[in-house]
C-alpha cells in the first residue's frame, strides 16, 4: 500500500513543519531551530527541537523524531495513509487513490475486514453488556468498582450464554464463513459454528491506534479458563501488544506501570493511573519489552505480590533490562494486586508506594535471601557467596561498587567484607575456565559484538556529522563512499545522502520517507539526522576523532572485502587499498 513518492514529497514540502507542530507545542526560536516541551513525554526543561531547515523535529530527552509526517502519526496515532491524507486537506494538494500490488491489496483487504469485524463485535459486546441479557457481566463489572464512564472507555461488553450468538450476527452483516474464521472469534465445523466467548464478559484489545485487535473474555461463574484471549490472527500477534497502551502512550508520566491483567490495568487507570497496561495472558517478551521502549526509558512492575507475580517479575526483569529501560518493583504487601490495593488504602497510597519503588537489582536480592535461613551459618554464608557473584554481573567496577554499598547498608553486611567476597569470587570464576563466563569478561564473542558496535558507532556518528556539515564531503571524497558503510541500515542512508549531496538538494526530511514502513528503523535512521552538542567538531580533540572515525570505517570496508573476496586479483587490489590508507592523513584544516 503506498502512495507514489513524488506525491508524498510534495505534501510534505507544503506543510511548513513549525507551523504544523506550533498547533500543538508552544515554540520559542532559539538561533536556526526552535525549542519546546516534547509532547512525547513530561519535562520540565524544554529538549524539543524543531529546525525549519531540515523540515524535522526532534527530542534530545527521548528520542521522538521524524518529519512533519510522522509528528502527525505519533501525536495524533494516525496511520500513515492518514497522516498524509490530513497533511493533503490542510495543502490542498489532490490525492489519488492508494496504488496496491494484487499481494498487498488482497492483505490489506483482509487487515480492513477483519479490523471492520472485531470493531462490529466489539459494539455489539457493549451493547448486550447494557441490556437485560448482559445484567450479570453488568453486576461483575460495578461489583468490581468500576464505574460507567470506565466501562464506556474500555469499551467493556458481554458475550451471552448462547453459544452462536455473536456468529449469527455477523452472518446478518452478509459476512462469509470464510473470512469468520480468520477472525478468531468464530469455529465453523461440517456440524455447525459455535462462538469462541459466550458467557464471559469481554474486554476489546485496541493498538496503539486505537484499533480493536482482538479480545479477552473473564468468565461468570466457574467454567474454565477463567481467562480466555482471542487466538493469533493477521491483525492480532499477543507478543507485539499490551493491554491499555493505546492510552498509556499518551500519558505525560516518565515511567510505564506494567501489571499482570485487564482489571489491574482498568483499576489503575480509573484511579487516574493512565499510565498502566498489561501483557495478553501470555509470558513477557523480549518485543514486549521493545515496545515499551519507544514511548518510556523506565518501568515499574507491578505484579501480584505472590508466589506467581514474584516469578514473573524476575522473568520480566531482564528482558526489561535487554532492552535498554531502567526496572523498579512495587511492593503491593499486604495486598495481592493494584485492584485489592486501590479499594483498601486508595490512590495517594498506592502513588507513595510507587515512590518507594524497589530497584529491580535490589529486589532480586531481597528475593534470593528468602531462600535462605539467615540464623543458620552455613545458609547464610551461602547467601553472601550467590550475592556476590550476582554482583559480577555488572561489568563496570563503579556500578558494582554502588550495588556493594547499597546491599551492604540493606543487609547488613560489612561493606569491605562483602568486597572483598566480590573479587575472591571473581578471581575464582575468571581462573577456571569451566566456569560460566561472567558477564564483564571479554570472551571471543564478546569481542566480536564489541567491534561490531564500535563500527556500529563509527558509521552512525560519520552520517551524522556529514549530514549537519555537508562541507564535510570534501575531506573524505575519494576515500569513502557508501560502500563503505558494512551496516545495510546505514548502508541504505548513506547511498541517499551522498546522492543528495551530489545532486545539490541533500533533504533529510525526505530521505526518512523511504523508512516509513518500519518503526524501529525509522527511529533510528531519524536520529542520524541531528547532531548532539558533544558530536560537533569544534575542538581539536573531536576533529582528531573525526580522522580516527574515517579511518575505522575504511579499514573495517577492506577487511570485510579481503574476507569475501572473489578471486586472487581482487585480493590483491584490496591489499594495496589497505597498504595506502596506513599513509592517509586525513584533516580537517
Amino acid at each position: 500500500m503506498y502512495y507514489p513518492e513524488e506525491i508524498i514529497e510534495e505534501v510534505r514540502m507544503k506543510n511548513d513543519i513549525v507551523d504544523v507542530i506550533s498547533g500543538y507545542v508552544k515554540l520559542q526560536k532559539k538561533g536556526s531551530s526552535y525549542f519546546g516541551l516534547c509532547p512525547f513525554h513530561n519535562e520540565k526543561s524544554p529538549s524539543f527541537s524543531v529546525s525549519p531547515g531540515k523540515q524535522m523535529y526532534y527530542c534530545f530527552g527521548c528520542g521522538a523524531g521524524g518529519n512533519v509526517i510522522t509528528f502527525l502519526m505519533e501525536y495524533e496515532s494516525y496511520s500513515f495513509p492518514e497522516a498524509v491524507n490530513a497533511l493533503a486537506e490542510r495543502a490542498g494538494v489532490a490525492l489519488p487513490k492508494i496504488e496496491y500490488s494484487k499481494e498487498a491489496r488482497a492483505q490489506a483487504d483482509l487487515k480492513a475486514s477483519l479490523l471492520e469485524i472485531n470493531k462490529l463485535a466489539a459494539n455489539y459486546f457493549y451493547y448486550q453488556l447494557k441490556h437485560e441479557q448482559g445484567t450479570a457481566g453488568y453486576r461483575y463489572l460495578t461489583g468490581r468498582g468500576l464505574s460507567d464512564d470506565t466501562i464506556r472507555h474500555f469499551g467493556l461488553g458481554f458475550a451471552n450464554k448462547t453459544s452462536d450468538d455473536l456468529y449469527r450476527f455477523l452472518k446478518s452483516k452478509g459476512y462469509q464463513d470464510e473470512l469468520l474464521k480468520q477472525t478468531g472469534l468464530v469455529t465453523v465445523e461440517e456440524r455447525g459454528a459455535h462462538d469462541k466467548f459466550w458467557n464471559r464478559v469481554m474486554f476489546p484489545i485496541l493498538d496503539v491506534n486505537n484499533r480493536v485487535i482482538g479480545f479477552g473474555g473473564r468468565v461468570m461463574g466457574d467454567g474454565e479458563p477463567k481467562y480466555l484471549n482471542s487466538p493469533e490472527t493477521k491483525v492480532f500477534d499477543k507478543s507485539r501488544n499490551l493491554y491499555g497502551l493505546n492510552f498509556a502512550r499518551t500519558s505525560r508520566e516518565k515511567y510505564i506501570l506494567v501489571c499482570e491483567g485487564y482489571m489491574d490495568v482498568i483499576a489503575m487507570h480509573q484511579a487516574g493511573f493512565t499510565n498502566a497496561v498489561a501483557s495478553l495472558g501470555t509470558a513477557f517478551t523480549g518485543q514486549h519489552a521493545l515496545l515499551l521502549k519507544r514511548y518510556t526509558d523506565q518501568v515499574i512492575l507491578t505484579y501480584d505480590s505472590d508466589g506467581a507475580g514474584v516469578k514473573a517479575a524476575l522473568r520480566a526483569i531482564p528482558i526489561l533490562k535487554e532492552a535498554g529501560l531502567s526496572v523498579k518493583v512495587l511492593n503491593m504487601r499486604p495486598y495481592k494486586d493494584p485492584d485489592e490495593f486501590m479499594k483498601n488504602l486508595g490512590a495517594d497510597a498506592f502513588r507513595e508506594r510507587i515512590s518507594q519503588a524497589k530497584n529491580s537489582f535490589l529486589y532480586e536480592i531481597d528475593v534470593l535471601k528468602n531462600d535462605y535461613d539467615m540464623e543458620d551459618p552455613e545458609q547464610k554464608t551461602r547467601f553472601y557467596q550467590e550475592t556476590a557473584r550476582k554482583l559480577l554481573e555488572f561489568p563496570e567496577a563503579l556500578e558494582r561498587d554502588n550495588y556493594i554499598q547499597a546491599i551492604s547498608r540493606e543487609h547488613f553486611i560489612p561493606y569491605e567484607d562483602l568486597k572483598r567476597l566480590v573479587n575472591q569470587m571473581g578471581g575464582r570464576m575468571i581462573s577456571q575456565p569451566s566456569q560460566k563466563p561472567l558477564r564483564g569478561r571479554v570472551t571471543p564473542d564478546r569481542s566480536k559484538m564489541e567491534k561490531d558496535d564500535g563500527i556500529k558507532k563509527s558509521e552512525r556518528l560519520l552520517l551524522t556529522w556529514l549530514i549537519e556539515n555537508p562541507s564535510l564531503f570534501d575531506k573524505i571524497d575519494g576515500i569513502i563512499s557508501p560502500e563503505d558503510f558494512t551496516e545495510n541500515l546505514y548502508r541504505q542512508t548513506a547511498e541517499m545522502v551522498f546522492a543528495g549531496h551530489a545532486a545539490g538538494n541533500l533533504n533529510p526530511a525526505s530521505i526518512l520517507n523511504h523508512f516509513i514502513n518500519d518503526e524501529d528503523t525509522y527511529r533510528e535512521v531519524a536520529a542520524l539526522f541531528h547532531a548532539s552538542l558533544k558530536e560537533s567538531l569544534n575542538n581539536e580533540e573531536q576533529k582528531k576523532a573525526f580522522s580516527e572515525t574515517v579511518m575505522k570505517i575504511k579499514k573495517n570496508s577492506l577487511d570485510v572485502a579481503s574476507r569475501n573476496a572473489k578471486d586472487i586479483g581482487e585480493l590483491q587490489r584490496i591489499i594495496k587499498e589497505q597498504a595506502k590508507i596506513r599513509t592517509l592523513n586525513i584533516s580537517l584544516e
